[in-house]
């Protein structure tokens, strides 16, 4: 695994102009009903939750109860972070009475994947967008940024976490081939370290915006668990 060449990391850019829309999909939502279910979506790194808007408006529009992780800035992996996560997935947990959908986008993907090991009771699946659970976590073109800003080797976290191992309830990678700054390799994951792996036609800055990648994740939130053994 290696990560994405200079030019594929370039053409991101084309991921902007959906990157900058925040309304949300009214035509995409109609076609689903979430009934009010609970969903958690946690940003990426250096990113905030005005970023994922479009995402939780369209799931919102589509009957989904859907919220930020509000704490602005993804900064990296601190234990105090995990701990404000843990907190508010047992509040919401507790206002809603049913188990919770965790939604991550890159490195918010790998929390929700850590604090379902933690709290499987209190979680319905997790979906992870463009995020970096399996092979080399050197393989993608910000991880010098993130030990920088995150004070921490990328392969050694201050608190004790496996990242490629699943957690014990459904577990989706929608991932793309066109990921500019991940491998792709790494977002998809092998079997065994998710329940299902679903491709998108879009790219990784633009995974919570893209009608594609939305759609994925409306999908994946009305799959029937007992589904969730499809391995693709």
């Amino acid at each position: 695994m290696t990560a994405p060449s200079v030019w594929r990391m370039i053409g991101e850019a084309r991921a902007l102009p959906h990157r900058m829309r925040f309304d949300a999909i009214l035509t995409l939502a109609a076609r689903y009903d979430g009934g009010g279910r609970p969903v958690i979506v946690i940003p990426g790194f250096m990113v905030h939750d005005v970023i994922s808007i479009r995402l939780r408006r369209t799931l919102s529009a589509a009957g989904y109860d859907a919220r930020g992780w509000g704490m602005g800035l993804n900064r990296g992996l601190r234990p105090e972070t995990l701990g404000a996560l843990l907190d508010l997935l047992d509040e919401v947990h507790a206002e809603t009475g049913v188990p919770v959908a965790l939604v991550g986008w890159s490195l918010g993907g790998l929390f929700a994947r850590e604090i379902a090991k933690l709290r499987p009771d209190r979680v319905d699946r997790v979906i992870t967008l463009a995020s970096p659970f399996s092979g080399d976590p050197r393989a993608n073109n910000v991880w010098r940024a993130y030990e920088r800003i995150a004070g921490h080797p990328v392969d050694r976290p201050p608190i004790d976490v496996r990242i490629s191992e699943k957690p014990p309830v459904p577990t989706f990678a929608v991932w793309t081939q066109a990921d500019g700054l991940v491998s792709p390799e790494c977002t998809r994951g092998l079997p065994g370290e998710r329940d299902m792996a679903v491709e998108v036609k879009c790219h990784h800055l633009s995974m919570v915006s893209a009608p594609a990648a939305i759609e994925a994740v409306l999908d994946l939130l009305t799959l029937p668990l007992d589904k969730a053994d499809l391995v693709a």
